[in-house]
């Protein structure tokens, strides 16, 4: 587990350090795993890991001012290398194709409550808050896929931002409601984790734009 920096322990709730960690190993092991599907180096893959688990944090951070929690924990990127490591000395066939996925959705969960936490214990208010988790939870995985050479995550249909935004709101809605922090945090991450897994395996997705020219061709037909 990764406890908080004595100068933000009192900023974020008992639970924080839990979905820290559960989000930044199972993004560093997504962004492994995207790497060694191309046959690509150590190397690449310690890089693939460090990038994806920490990406989301770092523009949190920024964006509410608190410290680079990786630059200034060294646990945070010796998680992220461990992770890469285990993918490199495991059999390939250990992990299905659909790893990939899976592995991100666990982390676009607990990273979005993570994310939402933090934000909060910053002082930042109930619709921003939410918004950070969203950005905690999907920036490491846009990252992974604009280097692996993929279509972005957002360009696909399923649902994804949509999952991180359930969890993140959720955890802010209930929070502010009055729930207990951890309860909120369990409802929240189960929320998104529920909604990506149903995208996951029946292809869910939302309307797709549809241009207004078009819909006038198909009318006029």
């Amino acid at each position: 587990m990764l406890p908080p920096l004595p100068a933000t322990a009192s900023l974020l709730p008992a639970f924080a350090p839990w979905f820290d960690v559960a989000g930044l190993g199972v993004f560093a092991a997504s962004g492994a795993l995207a790497a060694a599907k191309r046959g690509q180096t150590a190397v690449t893959l310690a890089f693939f890991a460090l990038i994806t688990g920490v990406g989301g944090g770092t523009v949190r951070d920024l964006l509410i001012g608190a410290p680079v929690f990786w630059v200034h924990d060294p646990r945070a990127a010796t998680v992220c290398l461990a992770m890469a490591a285990v993918i490199w000395v495991t059999p390939e066939r250990w992990w299905r194709d659909g790893a990939l996925a899976w592995f991100d959705a666990v982390g676009l969960a607990a990273y979005a409550v993570y994310g939402a936490a933090k934000a909060i214990g910053y002082g930042v208010p109930p619709l921003p808050a939410a918004l950070m988790g969203v950005v905690t939870a999907c920036v490491g995985g846009i990252i992974r896929d604009v280097l692996a050479g993929e279509p972005s995550i957002l360009m696909r249909p399923e649902l994804y931002v949509t999952a991180a935004a359930l969890s993140s709101a959720s955890y802010v809605v209930l929070v502010e409601g009055g729930t207990k922090r951890l309860v909120a945090a369990i409802i929240a991450a189960a929320a998104g984790f529920t909604l990506r897994a149903i995208a996951i395996r029946f292809h869910l997705a939302l309307p797709a734009y549809r241009a207004r020219d078009q819909g006038r061709q198909q009318d006029a037909s």
